[in-house]
Formats: C-alpha cells, sequence, structure tokens
C-alpha cells in the first residue's frame, strides 16, 4: 500500500518527531476526518507499506532524519512545493530560496541513502518532484511573474529532479472563503503559461504535468499522468534493475480529472499552521492553533489522543508489489 503524509497537513514542516515517534513504535492512529469516534489504526513496516509519500512546503525539519532508521528502511518519495508568493498569500512559509536550498540538500540526502542501500531506493532526484501550485493570477502575481519565477527556480533545481507538478487554483468553499479575491485562470491565461512552462522545463530536463487538470497540454510538452501514477511507483521500486509490478486496487479518485492512484493519508485537516490562503485543508487560522496546541509527539495521533467511545480498528494492509514473473495477483482495496 501507498501511505501519504501530506494531503490533509505538512507533517514533514511541523510534525516530524511525532512521525519518527511512530515509525518506531511501527503503528499510526487516524481519525476519520467526517466520523471523528471512528479511528484506523495503520501498521507502518516496509513489508506492508510500499511507499512512503511526503507532501512538504518546508522539508528542513526533515533532513537531520532522513538516514536515520527505520526512515531510511522504506522506499521514499517527496513532495516538495515551491511557489513565488509573498507573505500576503503564504504568511508562515519560508522564503522560496530557502525552501529550494534545502530541496537540493533533501535530493542529495536521498541519494546518499541510495548508493549505501539501492535495494530500496531509486537515486535522489528519482524520488523528489517539485510542485508549482496552486497557480493564479492576480495584480500583484501577473503571467509575466509566474514566467520568471518558474524559469529561476527551475533553473536551480535542474539536476536535482526529474519533475514538476502544476496545477491552477481550485477555489473550494474553504479558499473562497480565505482568498475572496482569488479567481478562476482563465483559458487565455492557462495557455500562455503552459508554453512557457513547458519550455522551461524542456529547457532545464524537468518533465512538467498537472495535477487533478481536465485541460489537455500535451501541445506543450505537459503531461496528465497523475502525481503519484502506477508508473512512477514501478520506477521507485525497479531502480536497481529488479522486476516487480505495482498490482494497484480499484478505487475513485479523491478528485474529478485526478490520476493517481489510491494512498492512505495519516494526517488531519485543520492542523497546518502555514497559513496559506488558498488552503482547502484548513477553516480558519484559530482552529488551526487550537488543534495545533493539542499536538502530543508522544501520542499516536497527530492531535490529541484516544478517547472514551472512539472506535479504533486495524486497516487491511498488503503490500502490492509482486514479481513480474508470478501470475497478477488482484489485492483487496488495502
Amino acid at each position: 500500500m501507498i501511505l501519504n503524509s501530506g494531503a490533509r497537513t505538512d507533517i514533514p514542516a511541523f510534525y516530524g518527531s511525532w512521525f519518527m515517534n511512530r515509525l518506531d513504535e511501527t503503528f499510526v492512529l487516524v481519525r476519520n476526518p467526517y466520523y471523528p469516534e471512528q479511528i484506523t489504526r495503520y501498521v507502518l513496516t516496509p513489508d506492508v507499506v510500499d511507499v512512503l509519500v511526503f507532501c512538504t512546503k518546508n522539508p528542513a525539519p526533515m533532513l537531520t532524519h532522513i538516514a536515520q532508521q527505520p526512515l531510511s528502511s522504506f522506499r521514499q518519495y517527496w513532495f516538495v512545493t515551491i511557489t513565488p508568493y509573498g507573505t500576503d498569500i503564504e504568511p508562515y512559509v519560508p522564503p522560496a530560496e530557502e525552501v529550494i536550498s534545502s530541496f537540493k540538500q533533501l535530493a542529495d540526502s536521498l541519494k546518499t541513502l541510495h548508493a549505501s542501500n539501492p535495494f530500496l531506493h531509486a537515486a535522489g532526484k528519482q524520488c523528489i518532484c517539485w510542485r508549482y501550485d496552486p497557480v493564479f493570477i492576480t495584480d500583484n502575481y501577473s503571467i509575466s511573474f509566474h514566467i520568471d519565477a518558474f524559469t529561476h527556480m527551475a533553473r536551480e533545481l535542474s539536476g536535482y529532479t526529474d519533475e514538476c507538478v502544476i496545477s491552477f487554483i481550485d477555489l473550494y468553499a474553504k479558499t473562497r472563503r480565505n482568498f475572496p479575491e482569488g479567481r478562476e485562470v482563465s483559458d487565455d491565461e492557462r495557455t500562455a503559461l503552459a508554453e512557457a512552462f513547458g519550455k522551461i522545463g524542456a529547457e532545464c530536463g524537468i518533465r512538467i504535468k498537472t495535477c487533478a487538470e481536465p485541460f489537455d497540454l500535451k501541445a506543450y510538452g505537459i503531461q496528465q499522468s497523475g502525481c503519484l501514477s502506477k508508473k512512477l511507483i514501478e520506477k521507485l521500486i525497479n531502480c536497481n534493475g529488479q522486476h516487480f509490478s505495482v498490482a494497484v486496487p480499484s478505487a475513485e479518485p479523491l478528485r474529478k480529472s485526478c490520476g493517481c492512484i489510491p494512498s492512505r493519508d495519516i494526517g488531519m485537516y485543520n492542523t497546518c499552521p502555514h497559513g496559506c490562503r488558498y488552503c482547502y485543508a484548513n477553516y480558519n487560522r484559530a482552529t488551526v492553533l487550537k488543534n495545533y496546541g493539542m499536538h502530543e509527539d508522544s501520542s499516536p495521533l497527530l492531535i490529541g489522543n484516544v478517547q472514551d467511545g472512539d472506535i479504533v480498528k486495524n486497516a487491511e494492509q498488503h503490500s502490492w508489489i509482486h514479481d513480474k514473473t508470478t501470475p497478477d495477483i488482484q489485492p483487496e482495496l488495502w
């Protein structure tokens, strides 16, 4: 199975010590966001977790942990978001130049890890992806601004990653409330950006992909394979000339036009202190700070502890990896 740490919050930036404790204890508890009294227990061992997926705007706090056991025994794939917005949009995200530096250090650390354990890890740049999203247009953030910023970032990250995922802003209800000046990117604006980004990516050796976008941008060299595709996972597990395939269970995509294979997220909504105004995962700042204050590194839950009346159930977990020389196996859902 694929375990994700970043669709609901930023665990590497704010909860790294907690996550390492969870790996040490080999399990984590996750509340159902819609039925909070229901808790799922996931085993955290490499025999059932095929890949750990991280999504972050600041990998720096996790850099010292990359080579540590038990994290170093897992296959890892990292999405690092680097955008050019200021504190008016991302008030508590580190400056882009700092994140670029951390990105490079992370790629180098993963490369070193590969050299010490090639069975488990792809080369550094093969297991780290730059995300430039969400893209939106305002008076301060024009098309030319984005093109200049993207050019600079792509040149800085060239050689440290093979891929960049872009997406255009989705105006969810929370986003509309917290970012009222946000608007959809028009067809003409999207075309202009796609043409420029595709060309810049080609010049820098970085493949550009879209995330959950219904628009066909192949004419500009931009693919729609999904952030976390079956092909990507098989590239990770076969990095050293191995012969394995991934038997992915069928599941409805989380979002329309999403091409990613299913994963399970161990995060929690309303817990990311970055404060990005476009965020769909936070209700408001007060709720986030209240939850953040309830966090304990020693708890099996990200926020709080198990309470009377909670129902804890074990997740059905299986490895999806099998030898290509054996017949395909259709796994259970998890």
